[in-house]
This record gives structure tokens, C-alpha cells and sequence, in this order.
């Protein structure tokens, strides 16, 4: 009997899973918990037993993207100019932060918040990134007063114009990140 418990837990799981990716795909990262539950065919006792807020679910939603992200930072660090590998992973992150609607912002503040769920991913993925800043700041190719933080912030804030109306259509995360781009690299 208690198999077949831990089966249907694991069951509901991975529905509440993929009820929540789908969610935060089409409503954005602010969807109703309530519907998470009904797009997985549970009760909303269930969703909390599973993820007790909106930050653990959204980050066991985001886990691999996150950890693709930290992964891809570190491959780039073998990268022979240390401004294109910083650009490149700017790129991922900016792609990446528009995969749900407001994910940006659910970015930004779970790395100020150590008691969010989604903090120690968004941390891991930060700490990559800064040590790719770091480098190309050491070979004199970017700025030396720029901080990850900031840079973070102003890519998930081109990511976040991106999103909104026409901005995919325009290019819009494109030419602001040149825009970044000539704005960072030390001349």
C-alpha cells in the first residue's frame, strides 16, 4: 500500500509539474495556484504538499534552464575571447528569462531573497555569471565598474521589453542587447 502511495505521489508530482510549466507558459509566472492544481486534475491540498509556494514550484519548474545557464557559464570560461563568451551567455540568460511571462522579475527577486525556493538556483546561475564578468573584466575587455548584479538587472530588464507587445516581432532583445553590448566593452 505504501508503494502505491509513493507511485501516485510521484504521480502528482510530475503532473503539478507540467501543469505548472504549462501555466506559467501561457498566464505568466503570477498564475493562480487554484489553476496549477485544476490543469492537474488535484486538489490544491495537493499542490501545497508538493510545493508549499508559488517561488518552489516556479523553481522546480525553472531548475534546468537555471542549471543549463550555470552549466553553459562554465563552459564558456575555456572561451578564447573572454567579451564574446560574456556576450554569448548574456544571450542564453536573455532567452532564457523570457521563457514564462514575468520571469524576469521572479528572477530579480528571488536573488534578492535568501528564503525564496527559486534563490539557490538563481544563485548558482549568478555566481557563474559573475565569474565570466570577472574575466573579461581581468583581459581589460569590459568595464571594471560593472557588477553582476547590475548586468543581471539590465539584461532581465531587455528581456522583460522584449516580451512586451511586438517586442519579440521587432527584434527588440536583440538590438538592446548590442545596445548593452556597446555600452559595456572597454574602449
Amino acid at each position: 500500500m505504501a508503494e502505491t502511495r509513493r507511485a501516485d505521489g510521484r504521480r502528482n508530482h510530475e503532473l503539478l509539474l507540467a501543469a505548472g510549466r504549462a501555466a506559467f507558459d501561457e498566464l505568466g509566472t503570477e498564475v493562480s495556484l487554484r489553476e496549477v492544481a485544476r490543469r492537474a486534475g488535484v486538489g490544491i491540498g495537493t499542490l501545497y504538499r508538493h510545493f508549499p509556494t508559488r517561488e518552489a514550484l516556479l523553481e522546480a519548474a525553472m531548475r534546468h534552464g537555471l542549471d543549463a545557464l550555470r552549466a553553459e557559464a562554465e563552459e564558456l570560461l575555456d572561451a578564447p575571447s573572454t567579451q564574446q563568451a560574456l556576450f554569448d551567455w548574456l544571450a542564453a540568460f536573455a532567452v532564457g528569462s523570457t521563457r514564462y511571462q514575468g520571469l524576469p522579475a521572479s528572477i530579480l527577486a528571488a536573488l534578492q531573497d535568501e528564503a525564496s525556493d527559486l534563490h539557490r538556483s538563481c544563485a548558482a546561475m549568478r555566481a557563474a555569471a559573475a565569474t565570466l564578468l570577472t574575466r573579461a573584466q581581468q583581459a581589460g575587455e569590459v568595464r571594471a565598474d560593472l557588477t553582476v548584479n547590475d548586468l543581471l538587472a539590465l539584461v532581465a530588464g531587455i528581456a522583460w521589453a522584449g516580451q512586451q507587445a511586438g517586442g519579440a516581432a521587432e527584434g527588440r532583445t536583440e538590438r538592446l542587447l548590442a545596445v548593452v553590448r556597446s555600452g559595456i566593452e572597454q574602449r
